[in-house]
């Protein structure tokens, strides 16, 4: 076995999983989502996540 066999591979680059206007279309999503519930433990939690959405764009 040659040396650069048995060397570890070092994992490629991660790629972006989603755009900046999927983040814009996914807080649209639950803004209007939010309006609809009238859970408010699932409130929080949307508007958490709402939160860190805005975060990435």
């Amino acid at each position: 076995m040659t040396e650069e066999t048995t060397k570890p591979r070092e994992p490629g680059r991660a790629r972006a999983l989603l755009s900046t206007a999927d983040f814009k279309l996914l807080r649209r999503a639950l803004e209007s989502h939010a309006k609809a519930t009238e859970d408010r433990e699932e409130l929080a939690k949307i508007n958490a996540l709402h939160h860190r959405l805005g975060t990435y764009s």
